[in-house]
């Protein structure tokens, strides 16, 4: 079960320090998830884009319960790694799509087609005016295409254009930040981004 492995070109991760990581951090329970995590991507492996998208958002949105950095972490604004997620079994929003991201990149998609996208997301029904701040992944099956938006709040994946609900702010990925859908800056300005990469690199799942 143990060993370094990759998918599709992806870069490897080493299975026996994020094993151990997750033991000793959170005991058997968060092992359980890791390894549901780990058979999830091995079995996607060789199978289309569409049904890694589709796996990838479903897993993830029936691992993690929501909730908030706060109650979780203690901390008003903590971007976790999936290891520190599932060993959680709960996340915020930017948990869910970090985790999705780098699900998706691990299998072998390649970063530029995603985004993390922050958005206001209207709550409360039709004509209600309340919203709050939000963040759900997008996937480009080409860069000028409409995405495809992942997000917890809504269980199936839909077109950007289908989500109403929803009100972009700014989007990032490795490549860097857009704002209304222009490259405006290097994504190593976000500092939580490079706090997390780091942190990945610890565990064992440096994925870039």
């Amino acid at each position: 079960m143990a060993g370094c492995w990759s998918l599709r070109g992806a870069r490897a991760w080493d299975e026996s320090l994020m094993h151990r990581e997750m033991r000793t951090r959170y005991g058997e329970a968060g092992l359980r998830r890791l390894q549901a995590w780990l058979d999830m991507l091995k079995a996607q492996s060789g199978l289309s884009v569409a049904q890694q998208v589709q796996a990838v958002n479903d897993f993830w949105n029936q691992q993690l319960m929501a909730s908030e950095d706060m109650l979780i972490w203690k901390e008003a604004d903590y971007w976790a790694t999936p290891l520190e997620s599932l060993g959680k079994g709960a996340g915020d929003c930017e948990d869910f799509v970090i985790g999705k991201f780098f699900s998706l990149t691990h299998l072998g998609v390649p970063p530029q087609q995603m985004r993390l996208i922050y958005v206001r997301a209207r709550i409360g029904g039709m004509g209600s005016t309340q919203s709050i701040a939000h963040m759900v992944l997008g996937f480009y099956a080409t860069p000028q295409a409409d995405p495809q938006v992942l997000d917890n709040l809504v269980s199936s994946i839909q077109l950007a254009s289908q989500r109403t609900d929803l009100s972009p702010v700014f989007s990032f990925n490795t490549q860097g930040i857009y704002v209304r859908g222009e490259r405006s800056a290097p994504s190593d300005r976000i500092n939580r981004w490079q706090d997390l990469l780091q942190k990945m690199r610890k565990e064992g799942s440096d994925a870039l």
